[in-house]
């Protein structure tokens, strides 16, 4: 919820999941899903601020609730990417050249 001020000094306190979109004219019209459109006293520039503001302050809290990560969960993170990436280019090998299958072919059929 983000604190703004209507233009006759009112303090409305307002869900900034439900901006649609701001325009500044010269006042700034605030547009919700719902259709309905408010008029504020804080800049475009001040409105996306504050909810800049705001969701960072609730990323924060989440953060503080998950436990810390551990540096074995880091390590499988890294070797399933690493896995992923792998079986990825291994699966696009049909993208390649016919030269380039071909050599691999002859490399693979000399090791046999």
């Amino acid at each position: 919820m983000i604190k703004l001020t209507r233009l006759n000094g009112c303090l409305l306190v307002l869900n900034s999941d439900l901006i649609k979109s701001a325009q500044a004219s010269p006042d700034t019209m605030i547009t919700l899903l719902t259709g309905e459109k408010l008029i504020v006293r804080e800049s475009c520039t001040e409105v996306v601020a504050r909810m800049v503001s705001f969701r960072a302050r609730l990323l924060a809290e989440v953060a503080k609730l998950l436990p810390p990560p551990r540096a074995d969960s880091l390590q499988m993170v890294t070797a399933a990417s690493l896995s992923s990436a792998l079986t990825s280019e291994a699966t696009n090998s049909s993208a390649i050249s016919p030269e380039i299958a071909q050599r691999r072919r002859r490399r693979e059929e000399d090791e046999e």
